[in-house]
């Protein structure tokens, strides 16, 4: 997608601070973090939403968790850290490719939001 901020960010087009990468993803850091450690984990391939890309491309859906899963051990929150993934701007997604958010590094209360 010509117009997409985080397929901007997966060509290397928009410089980002990423930490991780994988054959299917790429995560980097968020720009307004909400937590000490603030990751987004996209797909390579753009996808709108998580409905999207766990029907289109499920073993990619699957990859965005492993590859959460590896920054957070990186990060030292093997145990504690909450994901997250929005779909459609009533729910807060405000860049419509795939992405899903790792959040660590302090007390997560419940329900978020």
């Amino acid at each position: 997608m010509d117009d997409c901020l985080f397929c901007k960010i997966v060509a290397g087009d928009i410089p980002a601070e990423v930490v991780h990468t994988t054959e299917r993803t790429v995560a980097f850091r968020d720009l307004a973090p909400q937590a000490p450690t603030h990751v987004l984990v996209v797909p390579r391939d753009h996808y709108a939403n998580a409905a999207e890309l766990a029907t289109g491309d499920p073993e990619a859906m699957a990859e965005l968790v492993r590859t959460a899963a590896a920054v957070a051990v990186a990060e030292g929150y093997a145990d504690d850290y909450r994901l997250v993934l929005n779909t459609g701007a009533g729910a807060g997604q405000s860049v419509f490719h795939t992405h899903l958010h790792l959040l660590a590094g302090r007390a997560l209360g419940w329900p978020p939001g």
